[in-house]
């Protein structure tokens, strides 16, 4: 892949912002500064509030409030924890302002969204159980799909009450094999624009690689552009992290593909899915195919050996 020094700069950048989410959730429960977080990724304490937005499309602080909430949110409905002792946990100063700024984020008090979520939550398990794995909105395939279960996981999420699962652990599992959740919309609303598709990924002891991925077809389903991350692809075990694709959408566009893929064996979460248009400063992620093509013909005799074509 050829890479601009802006392009480099970018992927700088978006190394350095993974980083960092990478500490604040280890240390949520723990007091966090813009000036501890600045020194992780390594800006200034400017530089790096406006990095964080640009590259993640949320405020700071809020981000971190949201990610704490969707911790809160799980301890109410998998543990007997005090909601006092919960407020404390996530740096509140009182169980008061706790509950605002959860009822902000959840539309209900602490103690109501226990009482209600536990039986609507146990509730939705048993229908979806029963709708065999149909995600909304969402088509799931894979090479063996009976040897992946994807699901909605209720207790680890990134945001909200939910996140997307899918589990491989089949022993007949090869790394050739893989499973996706996608889904397809038509590109006439983002011609000539840029987008930029992420999410929040977790992972577990993913032994070959996942990612995300976005492919642009134009009528007849030929391929205009692609990048589905397997130059950076995430594998092993990953707390959860932000994560992006970014094309340019050609005038000759008919249909834009995006999803998650899972390749081989291991466990991944997807949640916090977002797709936007940004503007030109966002460096895209496609690979440029033609940079590993020849100049010109090879071997049109035929008789050239392996040893005098390099």
């Amino acid at each position: 892949m050829n890479l601009s020094n802006k392009g480099v700069e970018n992927l700088n950048y978006s190394y350095r912002i993974q980083k960092t989410i990478l500490y604040i959730e280890t240390n949520l429960g723990k007091k966090l500064s813009v000036d501890e977080l600045a020194g992780i990724a390594g800006f200034s304490k400017y530089h790096f509030i406006r990095i964080f937005k640009h590259e993640t499309g949320s405020r700071l602080f809020e981000y971190i409030q949201s990610r704490r909430m969707a911790r809160a949110a799980k301890q109410l409905l998998f543990t007997n924890q005090n909601i006092f002792d919960i407020a404390l946990m996530y740096q509140f100063d009182s169980q008061e302002a706790f509950t605002r700024a959860f009822k902000k984020e959840y539309s209900l008090s602490p103690g109501r969204y226990r009482n209600v979520m536990s039986n609507l939550i146990h509730f939705e398990e048993e229908v979806y159980t029963m709708e065999k794995n149909i995600i909304p909105g969402w088509i799931v395939t894979g090479t063996v799909p009976s040897e992946y279960n994807v699901e909605f996981d209720y207790i680890i999420f990134h945001k909200g009450t939910r996140s997307v699962r899918i589990k491989g652990e089949s022993i007949n599992i090869n790394n050739e094999d893989y499973m996706t959740v996608m889904q397809q919309f038509k590109a006439c609303t983002y011609i000539g624009k840029r987008i930029r598709f992420s999410a929040f990924i977790k992972t577990q002891e993913v032994d070959t690689w996942c990612g995300l991925w976005m492919r642009i077809n134009d009528a007849t389903a030929n391929i205009l552009k692609l990048d589905n991350m397997q130059n950076r692809p995430v594998k092993g075990t990953n707390d959860w992290n932000y994560y992006s694709v970014v094309l340019d959408i050609p005038e000759c566009s008919n249909i834009i593909n995006i999803g998650i893929l899972l390749n081989g064996k291991g466990t991944i979460w997807m949640d916090h899915v977002d797709i936007e248009i940004v503007d030109k400063s966002v460096e895209t992620t496609d690979v440029d195919l033609s940079s590993e093509l020849p100049e010109k013909p090879m071997n049109l005799s035929l008789e050239e050996s392996d040893i005098e074509m390099e």
